[in-house]
């Protein structure tokens, strides 16, 4: 289970990028003064389909009005990197549910754990591969968004004599914050994978793996020493019992008469 409920943090990541709108406005002043658009606004928004996103601007040649369009597209790197941190989200809110209140049944059979182990090993590799993917979107945004390349499609800031400028550029804070939270997130989840597998069967099975050897050497040896002590004690219970007789053989004399006089 997550030391560390990650739900803010997924929070944070799927709400910077996924409610992002965004926008620049150029201005175009031909020679012509009446042909001249000095408020060309440009607005974008997640899922960043730029190529979708058209304009109008003036072509300082009479009436006529070119219509442009955005480069780019970087949909997918978004959408998967939204989607990702929506799972997550869910995921970790129910795992924290299921943690709390059904603790017997997480812990039944092992196999809460291990689903578990599972399933925050898949999404720090998804956080790793969204966030870097959608931080490579990001930079494709940034330069598809750039005033100064929306400038050069038109054709009218392509003659000398027209003054083409950005009034204003669009602010990436926000989406800059989301890529930042993706890899926080993956440090969070990457960080979790070994206090998750702590509480699996893999990691109790290791630790009597690697218990049950010394064990069987410590009680190895202690019996060696047993037994050694054992014999120890009996050879020299057997060299006292043997050299008892002998002494008494060279302390007392025989019983028998010790002269002929005597004898008489």
């Amino acid at each position: 289970m997550l030391i560390c409920s990650p739900q803010l943090f997924a929070i944070f990541a799927f709400a910077t990028c996924g409610g992002y709108s965004g926008g620049l406005r150029l201005s175009v002043d031909c020679v012509n003064k009446t042909e001249s658009n000095l408020s060309i606004d440009i607005a974008f928004a997640y899922p960043f389909r730029l190529h979708q996103v058209t304009f109008e601007v003036p072509t300082c040649e009479g009436k006529e009005r070119q219509k442009l369009a955005l480069i780019g597209d970087s949909s997918s790197s978004a959408e998967f990197f939204v989607t990702v941190a929506v799972f997550a989200f869910l995921y970790s809110l129910a795992a924290t549910v299921v943690y709390i209140f059904f603790q017997n049944k997480y812990r039944e059979n092992n196999r809460g754990p291990l689903i578990d182990f599972i399933v925050t090993v898949v999404f720090s590799f998804l956080w790793l591969v969204g966030s870097s993917a959608w931080a490579k979107g990001l930079s494709d945004v940034k330069v598809a968004t750039d005033p100064k390349e929306v400038l050069l499609l038109m054709s009218a800031c392509k003659q000398p004599s027209n003054k083409c400028m950005a009034v204003h550029s669009p602010v990436m804070s926000s989406l800059n914050t989301s890529v930042v939270f993706g890899f926080l997130n993956f440090i969070l989840w990457a960080g979790n994978i070994w206090f998750v597998f702590k509480e699996t069967g893999w990691h109790t099975s290791g630790q009597r793996y690697l218990s049950d050897p010394m064990e069987k050497h410590s009680s190895s040896y202690n019996q060696g020493g047993y037994n050694q002590d054992s014999y120890g004690s009996s050879s020299g219970y057997s060299q006292q019992a043997s050299l008892g007789p002998s002494s008494d053989e060279f302390g007392q004399q025989p019983a028998g008469p010790t002269s002929f006089t005597n004898q008489i």
